[in-house]
């Protein structure tokens, strides 16, 4: 077995990756030309821990809008190229830079996102809220900012659900 085709033998996890719509959005990753984009600019260390250690090519990623009216899920997405040191953090000019990371120590990582698959409706964070079965999910918590964070199978293919139903 050769380690580039590892991650078919591991098992799909499920994320919740977050981002604001004026930076970049779900209609932004569609009318990129591959439909694919480097989740650049993380400067959380459990998130950028998330991507950099746990996240493999194939899993599936629901793409949360933050900071929006109203906040919530607009679609899946899928992990398409493993972490790879986030370029962003040497370079003066970005807002991400980080002058303690270098090319020979990075200190961010960032996976790639792929695969778009749009909901036939948005799902709202409070939608998200009415359901029972999404009473432990982390991102329901109280206090919770960060911008990736897991979420389990159940989770998963239930707001799949939700996002799928016809208006």
């Amino acid at each position: 077995m050769s380690l580039k085709n590892i991650n078919e033998y591991l098992p799909t996890r499920f994320w919740l990756m977050k981002t604001e719509p004026n930076v970049f959005s779900f209609a932004d990753l569609q009318q990129k030309k591959d439909q694919k984009e480097f989740w650049d600019g993380v400067r959380n260390y459990l998130a950028r821990n998330f991507m950099q250690k746990e996240m493999h090519v194939g899993d599936k990623v629901l793409f949360y809008h933050s900071n929006a009216e109203p906040t919530g899920i607009a679609g899946i997405v899928e992990i398409v190229e493993s972490a790879r040191p986030d370029l962003s953090a040497l370079d003066p000019k970005s807002k991400y830079f980080d002058p303690k990371s270098t090319k020979e120590n990075p200190r961010w990582f960032a996976v790639t996102v792929g695969k778009p698959q749009k909901f036939s409706q948005f799902v709202s964070l409070m939608q998200l809220k009415e359901y029972k079965e999404l009473q432990s999910m982390l991102l329901l918590r109280k206090g919770q900012r960060l911008s990736i964070l897991p979420v389990s199978e159940e989770e998963f293919h239930f707001i799949v659900e939700l996002g799928s139903q016809k208006k």
